[in-house]
């Protein structure tokens, strides 16, 4: 992928993305509003979420070994993997193990984050979405642009004709009505249920006390996946896990309200291990870090690993509703990726990543609505300081020259009132425009117009 500028530029360029993209985030955005409006006590319920995943994350190690034990003693087989190579292979192992070429899943992120579906093709086995913003994404071979409705930079039209060329059995007189599509995804997918012998999920929360993993849906393609293929594997990532049930109270609370606008999930599936005769046979959980203690150990960038998934910060980023998810080049996109990212990848990697700290206006929108408060605004600040250090050395960038030579002129009285005196001159039989290459910055700004008088001659006179 390109950097974030390049990239943006493309989309927008393209009016019909910005249509779209501007309908749908208001609208959720509106709905989100709405029901938020009737808890008296949200800025409570804030406060308590990002606590609880705070005082969680300080006793990481610890929560993390008693959800294995938990896990362990109902059935569960745990493992552990380090980066998203290890995670594949795991999941790719069970698949082998099994002798099984297709597995059905259910929405997942850290799936995508591991890019899983890739890996399991590698080895013959065929990954099939059941979410079907997710059935979308994968049949048009694209990438999802939304954490809530990954296919939102599509409309039904093109919908339409991606199921009619794309989705077997769809009939050719398919129309664009929503019940329409819904029902042509519901047969292709019924019978891929039916027949999978193993599921791959992940999961929105993980209860350390019990063994518990949880996850929330609209659809009830999770429900099918959890509960009727014979092998079942999980792929959490570390971060997800809450000490007890009472701490997930919080965040059910939280979550539907910030991301469906509504009052609750109308599928929360919950399961904690092997029960004999009654679902998956054979459960594994596999635990991501993937970069997440590279994160866990920046203290003001540890905030983003409270993010609960819910995508309210990316329905009003102003950044986010012009440009589109694709354009950061990443499963996690919007304000929220533009730290998480290079949190998990490390700043200096690649010119892409170096460049989502600078995708924001700062404008504190995406703070204001974060169920759990992650000051997005700060830990951006925060990061764009670690790209800069990160590129110091070599041939140094045009904005360190000017700040040098400001730092330069200010830290002395006696250069600074000579840079007066020849401002005081130039600027005014200049107008409005700087030459090249101040004319970068003067093409996009008016030049402030110089005050007739300085300050020291003023205060002289």
């Amino acid at each position: 992928m390109p950097a974030f500028p390049a990239a943006a530029r493309e989309a927008l360029a393209d009016t019909r993305l910005r249509r779209t993209l501007a309908h749908a985030t208001g609208t959720i955005r509106a709905k989100c509003a709405a029901v938020v409006g009737e808890v008296a006590e949200w800025e409570e319920l804030r406060l308590a979420g990002a606590a609880i995943k705070d005082t969680t994350l300080r006793r990481l190690d610890e929560h993390l070994l008693t959800l294995e034990a938990a896990l362990q003693a109902r059935g569960v087989t745990v493992h552990w993997a380090r980066d998203a190579r290890e995670a594949c292979d795991v999941v790719a192992g069970i698949a082998r193990a099994h002798g099984v070429d297709e597995v059905v899943k259910v929405k997942s992120m850290a799936t995508q984050e591991i890019g899983l579906n890739e890996a399991l093709a590698e080895h013959g086995v065929t990954a099939w979405e059941t979410d079907l913003a997710e059935l979308i994404v994968q049949l048009g071979d694209d990438r999802p642009s939304h954490i809530l409705v990954p296919a939102i930079h599509r409309d039904r039209a093109e919908i339409r004709d991606l199921f009619r060329r794309e989705m077997a059995g769809a009939p050719e007189d398919l129309t664009d009505d929503p019940a329409e599509l819904a029902g042509a995804a519901r047969r292709h997918l019924r019978e891929k249920f039916l027949r999978a012998k193993m599921a791959v999920s992940g999961a929105n929360f993980a209860v350390a006390e019990s063994g518990t993993l949880v996850v929330v849906e609209s659809e009830g393609n999770g429900r099918m996946c959890l509960t009727l293929p014979e092998v079942l594997v999980s792929v959490v990532g570390i971060e997800k896990l809450v000490p007890t049930w009472a701490d997930l109270d919080v965040f059910l609370q939280l979550l539907p309200r910030s991301s469906t606008g509504e009052r609750m999930n109308p599928y929360t599936s919950t399961w904690s291990g092997v029960t004999p005769g009654d679902g998956p046979q054979e459960m594994h959980v596999v635990l991501l870090d993937n970069g997440r203690t590279r994160a866990l150990a920046d203290e003001v960038g540890r905030q983003a690993l409270r993010c609960i998934r819910c995508s309210a910060c990316l329905n009003v980023c102003p950044v986010y509703e012009r440009t589109g998810g694709h354009a950061y080049g990443s499963v996690y996109p919007g304000p929220i990726g533009a730290i998480l990212n290079p949190l998990l990848k490390g700043v200096g990697v690649d010119e892409q990543t170096d460049s989502l700290p600078y995708a924001s206006s700062l404008c504190g929108a995406c703070f204001e609505v974060c169920p759990v408060r992650i000051d997005i605004p700060d830990v951006l600040v925060h990061l764009r300081s670690q790209v800069v250090d990160a590129h110091r050395g070599g041939i140094p960038a045009p904005e360190a020259v000017a700040m040098k030579t400001a730092s330069w002129v200010l830290s002395d009285a006696r250069r600074l009132r000579w840079v007066h005196r020849v401002l005081g001159w130039v600027l005014p039989r200049l107008g409005r425009r700087l030459p090249w290459p101040g004319s970068l910055w003067t093409d996009t700004r008016d030049l402030p117009a110089p005050p007739r008088e300085s300050f020291r001659a003023w205060r002289r006179r």
